[in-house]
């Protein structure tokens, strides 16, 4: 192997290296509970999206919500389901309301749409 091509090796090797050193120890901004099974206490439907509805769409919208000890929900991430109903069910999710607990929480969420 050319002193070069080492040399590269070497340098490549160590990046690798530091990168994966940084992003391991590196500690989230918050970090809720493992998912847990905090019951709702205030839900409400969500709204159909009309374009949805036009489209004859319907199915399941997976979604994982951190929720602050008061029971308020802080951010809802997007986990599967179609854009178009996505939003709908994040804009639901966000004013739902759990039970409290002594620290936040970490909850899965499926929310359903049917032209029913």
């Amino acid at each position: 192997m050319a002193l070069s091509s080492r040399r590269s090796a070497f340098v490549f090797t160590t990046v690798i290296l530091v990168c994966s050193i940084f992003s391991a120890s590196s500690p989230a901004q918050t970090q809720p509970d493992a998912t847990s099974k905090r019951r709702v206490v205030e839900r409400s439907a969500p709204v159909y999206p009309p374009l949805a509805r036009n489209l004859a769409l319907e199915g399941v919208v997976r979604l994982e919500a951190v929720v602050a000890p008061d029971g308020s929900v802080k951010t809802v991430v997007i986990k599967g389901g179609h854009p178009v109903l996505a939003q709908a069910a994040v804009k639901t999710v966000s004013q739902w309301k759990w039970e409290r607990a002594p620290r936040e929480s970490s909850e899965s969420v499926e929310v359903k749409f049917s032209r029913e």
